[in-house]
């Protein structure tokens, strides 16, 4: 991670997972050194907690005058000195955040090995940016939770603790994932048992009444939502800035570490994608349609970036072949076109009021590092020998683009060597030139001045570049070759926007007890009926089974013990002789009523209200329309509401449940 500038502080500067560890030697493996490097990180990871302590002290007092500045009681300066409070707080909010999430990484970065200088790596890359997690407090379930369940459903609250309790410690885990896979998958875990919580205790008209509390990423200002959605869409966001941490800390020197950066920036920008689309209330700036937006970008830049790594890797043979150094010409020239296209969304209202400095210059010199690799590549191209007539269209198509196939008196390449040197050594200038640029772009920065592997990968192009123009320099050579012409930017392998895969992480409903969701939810009314005591007459019990989970009286025949019990076409049956059965299959109560004796059977019944009924009154058939909905399913393996919703309201396909056909129980 690139860290943001700060004048002074704890965590300025610091950032454990940094790629300048990337190529460190490994410590020896003798007992004595290994106990005095585990002392060492021992005294480093206390360092951070009180460090990481002191900056949340400070975020608390810094969070207080915010929300103070913001509604100022009786007495306090006018407005405009309030805004002038606020903005100042703010600034320091992000100073803060950006400390934080340094300190955290640098902390999670010596957890997972005793090796706190990070594996050795063959080379060396350029860094990419990683997004910080977005930060929350703590938040009490209970109360909501039981007087929900006590209220709606009808059941104990108290019964609940255990499960109240696995959400609790979920959601408390979710808050310092780990940087890996298994972060990702407690990440993806927590979301769908959200989107269980959605669709059984959330409607349009009611929320939980919890008050959901996170700090911005890019900024650190507190936002708070009483919404659900603004929690899953949190969730969702740290989703895909794990990917970014995720794809940062690659060894991106062999073929399979690009691979993994390549999908896992691929995902980020699904995930960023996707929140953009479906949550239409941005309560913080990072999460705005225009911040993301350009997360987005970013996002592919990067995978856009490990693409041409992978292709740059030093190949077993050939490695000087005219067609291949077109090939990374054109992919470079695509990285750098794209990076270009960042930089523009990034100086755009009101991206740059949130994105960090630091973002912005390792953006644009790594736009410049690029077009000027995209010439060195076109350059080498030009120089190693004449190209053979395939050869020479696809420099054509390099150069010239869609020009090179029209008119015969249009723009031409030289063919011949002399000519070819001339050009060469143009593309070679203008790379040297783009190169110090970038270097020059590097030293303006602070926080970039402290990325030493940066300045490295520039400082090695450079005098790559500068070694082949003193080859090409004769000393005779008085004339100036022509302007080197632009490379046309292309990929053979375009990153794509994919979204996190949801339906990997399987999850059980943590309030299964409650029933299924196709009937007992908060957006359902229903009403309680029974034990109803039913007999067996000479046609059976009088009623037709259809359905599971729960299984429904479909029919109930005129005059039999069933309508004389008072149960209804319509009736969900949850309970035989004192059994639950609300996740019974039909097949499960149909044998249990073929097994009862003339002593008959207790059944206890629920029946669906019209929305506008309350519990216990009203006719029950207006709501047989209703009975046969089956549980819908998600496009992610999550129960899912059946009417939209505000926010972050996903489009889902409906599916209906196969369900058992009708059968006469005896």
């Amino acid at each position: 991670m690139i860290p943001e500038e700060r004048r002074g502080g704890p965590g300025a500067g610091e950032d454990g997972p940094q790629p300048q560890a990337a190529g460190s030697i490994r410590k020896g493996c003798d007992s004595l050194g290994a106990q005095t490097q585990c002392g060492r990180l021992q005294s480093r990871r206390a360092r951070i907690h009180q460090q990481i302590n002191k900056e949340l002290r400070m975020r608390t007092g810094a969070e207080n005058l915010y929300r103070a500045s913001a509604s100022p009681p009786p007495g306090l300066p006018r407005a405009t000195s309030n805004a002038r409070v606020r903005e100042t707080v703010a600034l320091e909010l992000s100073y803060v955040n950006s400390s934080l999430q340094l300190l955290k990484e640098e902390l999670e970065e010596l957890n997972c090995s005793v090796d706190a200088d990070g594996p050795e790596r063959a080379g060396i890359t350029v860094p990419m940016i990683p997004l910080g997690l977005k930060e929350t407090t703590e938040l009490d379930w209970s109360t909501a939770l039981k007087e929900l369940i006590s209220g709606h459903f009808g059941e104990d609250g108290a019964s609940y603790e255990t499960e109240i309790r696995e959400l609790t410690d979920l959601r408390q885990a979710t808050r310092t994932p780990s940087r890996n896979e298994s972060g990702l998958e407690l990440l993806m875990a927590y979301y769908n048992q959200l989107c269980l919580l959605d669709a059984r205790f959330v409607t349009p008209a009611r929320s939980l009444g919890l008050l959901f509390h996170w700090y911005d990423s890019l900024t650190g200002v507190p936002a708070q939502q009483r919404a659900l959605a603004f929690e899953k869409g949190s969730v969702l966001f740290n989703i895909g800035a794990l990917h970014t941490q995720i794809g940062a800390r690659q060894d991106r020197s062999c073929p399979e570490g690009t691979s993994r950066a390549v999908e896992a920036f691929q995902r980020a920008a699904g995930a960023f994608s996707l929140l953009r689309e479906k949550f239409s209330r941005a309560p913080s700036p990072d999460m705005s349609p225009a911040s993301l937006s350009m997360l987005e970008q970013l996002m592919t830049a990067q995978a856009q970036e490990c693409v041409f790594e992978g292709l740059s890797l030093p190949a077993p043979a050939a490695p000087h072949d005219c067609l291949a150094q077109l090939h990374l010409a054109q992919e470079a020239a695509q990285v750098a076109a794209q990076y270009e296209l960042v930089c523009r969304t990034m100086a755009q209202p009101p991206v740059c009021s949130c994105v960090p400095f630091a973002w912005t210059t390792l953006v644009h010199v790594k736009a410049k590092h690029f077009r000027a690799l995209a010439h060195y590549h076109a350059a080498v191209a030009f120089c190693d020998g004449p190209p053979a007539e395939a050869e020479h269209r696809a420099l054509e198509q390099v150069f010239l683009g869609a020009q090179a196939p029209s008119e015969p008196g249009g723009p031409a390449l030289p063919r011949e060597r002399e000519e070819r040197r001339k050009l060469g050594k143009a593309h070679l200038k203008r790379a040297i030139l783009g190169q110090e640029e970038a270097l020059r772009l590097h030293a303006v920065g602070r926080a970039l001045r402290r990325v030493d592997l940066l300045q490295a990968v520039l400082g090695q192009a450079l005098r790559r570049s500068l070694t082949r123009y003193s080859e090409l320099d004769l000393e005779d050579d008085f004339f100036e070759a022509t302007e080197a012409p632009d490379i046309q930017p292309k990929t053979h392998q375009r990153p794509e926007v994919r979204a996190p895969s949801f339906s990997r992480v399987k999850v059980a409903d943590i309030f299964h007890r409650l029933g299924p969701l196709s009937v007992f939810s908060a957006k359902n009314r229903w009403r309680l009926v029974g034990p109803v005591h039913v007999t067996r007459g000479e046609g059976g019990f009088g009623f037709t089974l259809r359905g599971d989970s729960p299984v429904l009286i479909a029919a109930v025949i005129p005059g039999s013990h069933a309508a004389a019990a008072g149960l209804q076409e319509g009736d969900y049956i949850v309970s035989v002789n004192g059994q639950p059965c609300k996740w019974w299959k039909h097949a499960e109560v149909v044998a249990q009523l073929k097994g009862v004796g003339e002593e008959g059977v207790s059944l206890q019944v629920v029946t669906l209200l019209p929305s506008a009924e309350l519990p216990g009154t009203g006719d029950r058939r207006p709501a047989l329309r209703g009975l046969l909905r089956n549980q819908k399913e998600g496009d992610w393996g999550t129960p899912v509401p059946a009417q939209a919703r505000p926010l972050l309201g996903w489009s889902r396909k409906a599916k209906r449940d196969k369900t058992g056909g009708r059968l006469g129980t005896p």
